[in-house]
């Protein structure tokens, strides 16, 4: 089998983070297959409510649960969660990270931008400096 650069599979269990309505930036679980245009998805443990979701309005997460039946009660999706710590796994993402980071970045007002300037402008001289010294002494 020749394996494409395609690697995420939409199937029950995927993980799915929401880009588009009132639940944008959540994340919520394939539990089942509607067509070739929507998706089941329920988020117990994020506040997603079971609804039925356009593929275009998520973006699948490399993050799967395994062996997840097909419409899978909210209990059981809940138990299956906590098992994997899925929630966990996806907070150690770079994603999650970098998505984290736009919203501190996002709230922060013009003096903490200025002090923020000031301090990759510390932070470059101290490198610029040391890689200066470095070559010198290989030199």
């Amino acid at each position: 089998m020749v394996q494409g650069t395609f690697k995420r599979q939409v199937e029950v269990g995927r993980v799915v983070l929401i880009n588009h309505g009132a639940d944008a930036g959540k994340l919520a679980v394939v539990v089942d297959i509607i067509d070739h245009n929507r998706a089941l998805i329920d988020g117990p443990t994020t506040g997603v409510s079971r609804q039925a979701f356009a593929y275009r309005r998520m973006v699948l997460t490399p993050l799967v649960i395994k062996d997840l039946p097909r419409n899978i009660g909210q209990s059981a999706l809940i138990k299956s969660l906590e098992k994997n710590e899925t929630v966990a796994a996806w907070n150690k993402t770079a994603w999650a990270k970098k998505l984290e980071q736009r919203k501190v970045r996002s709230t922060l007002t013009d003096f903490d931008r200025f002090k923020l300037m000031k301090l990759k402008n510390q932070r470059r001289f101290a490198v610029g400096a040391a890689t200066a010294s470095a070559k010198k002494q290989t030199a």
